[in-house]
């Protein structure tokens, strides 16, 4: 017979050899790290000029970034910060090459849905990665426990209360004092105030907002990361939940995020885990934007057909049975999102199942559909297999024309993403300069 202990001894001996594996599956050098962008590429896909007019703009000022001839002796490359410093610096057509921010603080997009295998790490990664060549500063979280983003980024060293159960114990702590703090007479509180939860709890909750945050080897993307062991967060929320029963669960990453500096990013994304659970719902409470992946199949559209309606319930839920506690805590309940988008992914233009199920979709969901699906091919197979994105590839490894294809397929998605973000921010933006 077996029982926990065995499961803890095995946990233990997959951790000693969990570290080598995930470095062998990204880099031999153990070391991820981020490949120069040719003229090309960047005139090309990010500044939308003739490369000639940038080789002239280079010519004309040697202060700019000259990036660095590679062996051939013929293409210059350009690191990311190169390619910031050029934003910044130069102007083309009297415009400015740095991209629309409305101001204000970072936009939040949930990329969410609970069938496992529809793309919503591959479409976490791709649009963080595209909106940072697109001269945006990105923070990603990862809420899913397979820490398959978190890999992709180059992390294999993660502990448990770096990820977003610390940032749950410290903003239960948090709110213990709050709480406590409420009443005119502590001792009438009939909730525990911070140091009468368990030593664990307070050692995690002692964090700074910071300390949570993790660089990557994008200059401009960090992330906050999981870990396998962070599926412990279901399981201890809802015993977080009996010991303090006026705490506004559902709120935990709202509130940290809000204590991020306005300008600290642009656009923040998470990657939600295959459930609907305590992390779920903190990233739908804390997204502006809902966007859902689902793959071309029957199974897909069911599965996406169920999330939506369980999302909807457990969202209605709260809204009901939370509205004192929410609103003591500050949180607007019902939770209002600025947009909801569903995104077909795996697609194959001329599969008829899958035109099929396009037409479906949009029969069903209209403009909520986005209208460039993200195409499979073999750049995207090897994203996933070798937890490299398009972006990262380099175009010289395989068939250019492969290459473009499959990264023009996640362009035409991100500038939809784009459009999307820029909508709401505009929209918030005014809402705050006529308040």
């Amino acid at each position: 017979m077996r029982d926990h202990t065995d499961l803890l001894t095995m946990n233990e001996r997959s951790l000693a050899q969990q570290s080598a594996v995930r470095k062998a599956t990204f880099s031999p050098s153990e070391t991820k790290s981020l490949r120069p962008f040719s003229i090309w590429e960047i005139s090309t896909f990010m500044f939308d000029i003739a490369a000639d007019t940038l080789r002239k703009k280079l010519a004309d000022d040697p202060s700019l970034p000259q990036g660095h001839v590679e062996d051939d002796g013929r293409q210059r490359w350009f690191t990311l910060d190169e390619i910031n410093e050029l934003r910044r610096r130069v102007r083309l057509r009297g415009k400015s090459l740095l991209p629309e921010r409305p101001g204000g603080r970072a936009m939040r997009v949930a990329v969410s849905n609970f069938k496992g295998g529809v793309g919503k790490t591959v479409v976490a990664q791709h649009f963080a990665n595209a909106a940072a060549l697109d001269g945006y500063r990105v923070l990603v979280i990862d809420f899913d426990p397979q820490a398959t983003l978190t890999h992709s980024m180059g992390l294999t060293e993660v502990k448990e209360w770096n990820t977003v159960w610390g940032i749950m114990c410290r903003d239960l702590c948090r709110e213990a004092d709050r709480i406590a703090a409420s009443f005119d007479d502590p001792d009438d509180c009939p909730y525990p105030a911070s140091d009468e939860l368990p030593e664990s709890v307070q050692s995690i909750g002692a964090q700074r907002f910071q300390d949570f945050i993790q660089k990557t080897c994008w200059p401009t993307i960090d992330i906050i990361p999981s870990c396998a062991n962070a599926a412990f967060v279901e399981f201890a929320s809802a015993q977080y939940r009996s010991l303090h029963k006026a705490w506004s669960f559902f709120g935990c990453v709202a509130r940290y995020l809000d204590e991020l500096p306005d300008d600290q990013y642009d656009l923040i994304i998470f990657d939600c885990p295959p459930a609907i659970g305590y992390q779920s719902l903190n990233a739908a409470f804390a997204a502006d934007i809902l966007y859902i992946p689902s793959g071309p199949g029957y199974w897909e559209y069911d599965s996406t057909t169920s999330y939506l309606g369980q999302l909807g319930d457990a969202l209605a839920d709260i809204a009901e049975g939370y509205a004192t506690l929410a609103e003591d805590a500050g949180i607007a309940l019902p939770k209002r999102f600025a947009d909801v988008r569903l995104l077909m992914t795996r697609y194959e233009s001329s599969n008829p199942l899958h035109s099929a199920m396009m037409g479906a979709f949009r029969n069903v969901f209209g403009a909520d559909v986005c209208a460039n699906p993200i195409e499979m091919t073999r750049a995207v197979e090897q994203s996933g297999r070798f937890q490299m994105s398009v972006y990262e590839q380099d175009y010289r490894n395989m068939t250019r024309d492969t290459w473009k294809r499959a990264r023009q397929s996640f362009d035409r998605a991100y500038a939809e993403l784009r459009e999307t973000v820029l909508t709401a921010w505009r929209a918030e933006a005014s809402s705050n300069r006529k308040g």
